[in-house]
């Protein structure tokens, strides 16, 4: 849908029409932008940006986000977090849980159904689970380490470099899933686990935050979560629920067995007091 304003203008300099295009090609994002952070990603000023919005009729920069988001149509997280942005930092708690709403429902609209799928069943039917995760990503690995275990699967990680990384490899073999968490990129040591996967005859499963179309060694299956784009503060709040809808899913398809390690559990707890 071409966008309006309320004046249109008989010409547009240059940079008011990448504004335009800009606008129209990314309305979710510009809804959620400041008037600093647009002016960066289309390196202008401030005050062009301005002028902009006072030349189609607005009488400032949140206006025009007014006029932009009557058009969109839109009455989910976008439209909910643009809203919350317009409150300013005041409000920061409610903008940040406004935010990982948006997260989660990005998430749900780029995951692959049955690259998840896949990736249930890989867990479902593993030997052994191997998990490689460095700096932040490793709160998400984590997490679906002590909910596997609680399964009853067998869960170790994978060394973050050096020989012992090389050392975890030689030791993964049929029956063996690696999960590799990188959401930023595929680290050296990540690519080393995708190229030993098929000599080895382990499989993969990659968290990532990028789509990959072209690696020289793809994953088994991946899953693509939303964080945030390149330059916003990026949280763990989509990886989380993807871990738990994930474990979720692996309890349901072990059935009676994953209710009997959690029974077990119980009752060792319930025999030692703990």
């Amino acid at each position: 849908m071409c966008l309006t304003f309320p004046t249109t203008p008989d010409k547009l300099t240059g940079h008011e029409q990448a504004i335009v295009d800009y606008i129209s090609k990314h309305r979710e994002r510009f809804l959620c932008m400041s008037i600093g952070e647009l002016s960066q990603q289309l390196h202008i000023s401030d005050a062009t940006v301005s002028r902009f919005a006072r030349h189609v009729g607005c009488t400032d920069f949140k206006h025009l986000k007014r006029v932009v988001m009557a058009q969109g149509g839109q009455t989910g997280p976008a439209r909910k977090l643009a809203n919350t942005l317009e409150t300013g930092s005041e409000n920061l708690l409610q903008y940040w849980m406004e935010q990982q709403h948006y997260h989660l429902q990005k998430t749900l609209d780029v995951l692959d159904r049955e690259e998840f799928d896949r990736g249930v069943e890989l867990l479902q039917g593993a030997k052994r689970v191997f998990l490689f995760a460095k700096n932040a990503s490793r709160s998400p690995a984590q997490l679906l380490e002590f909910r596997l275990r609680r399964l009853g699967l067998d869960v170790h990680r994978i060394a973050h470099g050096g020989s012992e990384l090389l050392e975890d490899v030689a030791g993964l073999g049929p029956g063996d899933v690696v999960v590799l968490f990188h959401f930023s990129k595929i680290s050296p040591e990540g690519h080393i686990l995708l190229a030993q996967q098929k000599s080895a005859g382990y499989t993969t499963l990659l968290f990532t935050g990028k789509t990959y179309y072209h690696l020289p060694h793809p994953p088994t299956a991946q899953l693509l979560v939303y964080r945030g784009e390149d330059h916003e503060y990026h949280a763990m709040s989509a990886p989380v629920a993807v871990v738990d809808a994930l474990v979720l899913a692996v309890s349901r398809r072990m059935g009676a067995a994953a209710v009997a390690h959690l029974e077990r559990i119980r009752e060792l707890k319930d025999q030692y007091g703990r």
